[in-house]
């Protein structure tokens, strides 16, 4: 495992320790999660934009319609 060191604002720091708190995990805990979940995001966006780009506009855009009946 690595150690990473960062460096705040003290408003933001206090901010993280009371959501930590909040959430009943150590700050630590806190940002590898809060990590987790933008690396997710990122790998999501890739995933998306290389599908898009060998992708059918049409299909895409069906698909989405069809969401879209399903939501309302």
């Amino acid at each position: 495992m690595a150690t990473l060191t960062i460096r705040l604002p003290e408003d933001k720091h206090n901010r993280l320790k009371e959501l930590a708190q909040t959430k009943g995990i150590s700050v630590n805990k806190l940002i590898e999660e809060l990590s987790t979940i933008a690396i997710a995001e990122f790998d999501t966006c890739t995933r998306f934009k290389a599908m898009a780009a060998i992708g059918n506009p049409e299909e895409g855009l069906r698909i989405v319609a069809k969401l879209d009946t399903l939501i309302e």
